[in-house]
């Protein structure tokens, strides 16, 4: 069964609406076949683009929306530290970014194989601005050191901050010390916020107290029972057409930025006086009392520092495997995959991840590789810090003289949610790397034939079941 029939695809005129999964749908031109070309059946547009060009075309722009994301916040950061070769880097990913539109414009390139050339200049961009990103963060913030914070605990004044904008959350740790105020307000993070604990210039602030909840879609249940003020400063938030529990938190939510949703109040031109003020005004947290605990803050340059001992370790056989297991998370069980792995890799086996997929299994304490004191859970921060685990894959193979990482005993398992998981996977592919399994379910904007290209050409799989994908490796 190919990739479309696993997905519950069909393209004839008879296929019922619910059934029919069309190859192909584009409806950008005046050419445009009524209700769109592909809507009834057709496998070629008007303008002779084919189903596959298509969803190449498709899977262009979803990069492009990952790797917008991450370009706003590089900039921000380099507007506080602007170089020639940040600005010049900057210039380059934007550059990309329009070429790559323009791509997509109607009649403008037929040609599979550019198709593909494209989608790589893409991933390049893709590394490009990760590798800005971080080093933008660690520029401002310092590099992350390994940290231990609570779990679901909390006391009096609070605001509880969810998304990835570090800056901003330096920003407002400022302001409350600024206003006196750090004795008496509490500043607490969920999510893919969860990092910044381990950053030295906001670890400073001793009101930076610990982390609440886990996945982004838990924010409902979260901030229904949160006392205090609620921020969501990037992806990923929750509308009240989604769920009827915003209703209950509404009134104590702000958004930042870009983001924004219906009854909201917005944080304007950094001014955050009327967070704190609301927050001031709201009774203590309650609820929270639990003595857990959560492991953050391996940067891939803390991690680098610790080369010697891993390279002793690996020779040495007490390391004999590495596992990426990482991620944008979403609702469902077909994801307890990630945390059933990660439960069954060996002792002698480390576990890198990121993102907020790390919240499946991160309440696990997996000590360290026997005989060392290698943690066997690394943590390498957000979603934008996935680029750490390419730098030190290869920083491995170069000091154990492998010319191809893909020969590294690494094993890749990878959850995607949304559009910046697409531009991560397009910057591994940039950069060669090979047998990734990708989950939980497959990309429905890719057909039979794109898939079957990148199976071809880069060993991608969609994960089944643990012992089918990765028995010989927990063997080892």
């Amino acid at each position: 069964m190919g990739l479309f029939d696993f997905l519950g695809g069909g393209n004839s005129k008879e296929c019922s609406q619910k059934d029919c999964h069309p190859q192909m749908f584009c409806y950008q031109c005046e050419m445009s076949m009524p209700e769109g070309c592909g809507a009834h059946g057709q496998t070629i547009g008007t303008c002779g683009k084919t189903a596959t060009k298509a969803r190449l075309q498709d899977l262009m722009t979803f990069g492009l929306r990952g790797l917008s994301a991450y370009r706003e916040h590089a900039r921000e950061l380099i507007d506080m530290n602007p170089n020639a070769e940040d600005l010049k880097t900057l210039i380059e990913i934007d550059d990309v970014m329009s070429e790559t539109l323009y791509f997509t414009l109607t009649n403008v390139n037929f040609n599979f194989d550019e198709h593909i050339g494209q989608l790589m200049k893409v991933g390049e961009a893709g590394v490009k601005v990760m590798d800005l990103l971080s080093g933008g963060h660690t520029n401002v913030l310092g590099v992350p050191t390994p940290v231990t914070v609570t779990q679901n605990k909390a006391e009096g004044k609070g605001i509880l901050i969810s998304g990835h904008n570090l800056d901003m959350l330096h920003k407002l740790l400022e302001r409350i010390e600024e206003r006196g105020l750090a004795d008496k307000i509490n500043v607490y993070t969920h999510s893919e916020m969860l990092p910044a604990h381990a950053y030295p210039e906001l670890r400073k602030f001793k009101n930076l107290k610990g982390n609440i909840g886990g996945a982004w879609f838990d924010q409902t249940d979260v901030f229904s029972k949160w006392n205090g003020t609620c921020v969501v400063n990037t992806n990923c938030i929750v509308p009240p057409e989604k769920s009827k529990k915003v209703a209950n938190y509404i009134d104590r939510l702000y958004t930042y930025k870009i983001v924004g949703i219906e009854g909201a109040k917005k944080i304007e031109n950094d001014n955050f006086d009327p967070l704190i003020d609301q927050t001031l005004e709201l009774p203590d947290v309650t609820g929270f009392d639990s003595d857990a605990t959560l492991t953050t803050g391996h940067h891939y340059k803390t991690i680098l520092t610790l080369a010697p001992a891993i390279l002793d370790a690996i020779k040495s056989g007490k390391i004999k495997r590495f596992w990426v297991i990482a991620g944008c998370d979403a609702p469902g069980h077909g994801r307890d995959y990630f945390r059933e792995l990660a439960q069954k890799v060996p002792e002698d086996h480390v576990i890198i991840t990121s993102s907020c997929g790390k919240f499946r299994f991160n309440d696990i304490d997996f000590g360290t590789v026997p005989g060392t004191e290698i943690p066997r859970y690394l943590d390498l921060g957000q979603c934008n810090d996935s680029n750490g685990a390419v730098h030190i894959a290869l920083a491995l193979a170069d000091a154990l003289g492998v010319k191809d990482v893909n020969e590294l005993p690494i094993s890749i398992a990878l959850m995607w949610m949304e559009q910046k998981a697409v531009i991560i996977l397009l910057a591994l592919l940039y950069l060669g790397i090979k047998d990734i399994y990708l989950g939980a379910k497959a990309p429905q904007f890719v057909n039979d034939e794109i898939f079957g290209f990148l199976q071809e050409n880069f060993n991608l799989g969609v994960i089944s079941d643990i012992e089918s994908d990765f028995g010989k490796e927990l063997a080892e």
